[in-house]
């Protein structure tokens, strides 16, 4: 950091972005930010890291993971924030996973309301707990241990 570029302190940073300081000290050991330390040892960031903590909370509240979070900031420059052309190019490469997520989550909220929640894991329409009627083919009753007793006791 040069003398004139404004540095924050971690407080600062918790302050304006609503994320509490343990969260970016957690940030900043995953590689996501990074800070430089005074003679005191008190960590100091530069400003771009609060568009870079916004990045990483839109991107964790849409489902990314922290490690293509991480490839994602690793893509852009350092020390210049994060613009609405970088979101806009990294956001496209993390649809389709989304869509993806949807379709899967959809699906299970159909098989969900197909579900009567009997407990039987034997019927052929149960695809939550017992997809394919997996257990079906063991006979009938409960085929589920549960503490080392069968369902049944």
């Amino acid at each position: 950091m040069t003398p004139s570029e404004p540095i924050l302190s971690v407080g600062d940073i918790a302050s304006r972005s609503g994320v509490a300081v343990s969260a970016l000290h957690f940030y900043e050991r995953q590689g996501l930010i990074s800070s430089e330390r005074t003679a005191g040892n008190q960590r100091r960031y530069r400003r771009d890291v609060l568009r870079r903590v916004a990045f990483i909370r839109v991107s964790q509240r849409v489902g990314v993971p922290l490690a293509e979070i991480r490839l994602a900031l690793d893509s852009l420059p350092e020390g210049r924030t994060p613009t609405k052309k970088d979101w806009a190019r990294l956001s496209r490469l993390w649809r389709d996973a989304l869509d993806e997520r949807i379709r899967d989550l959809e699906h299970l909220r159909d098989d969900l309301t197909g579900c009567m929640g009997c407990g039987c894991l034997s019927l052929r329409t149960c695809a939550l707990q017992n997809p394919s009627d997996e257990l079906g083919g063991s006979g009938p009753g409960p085929r589920r241990w549960l503490d080392g007793a069968t369902e049944e006791d």
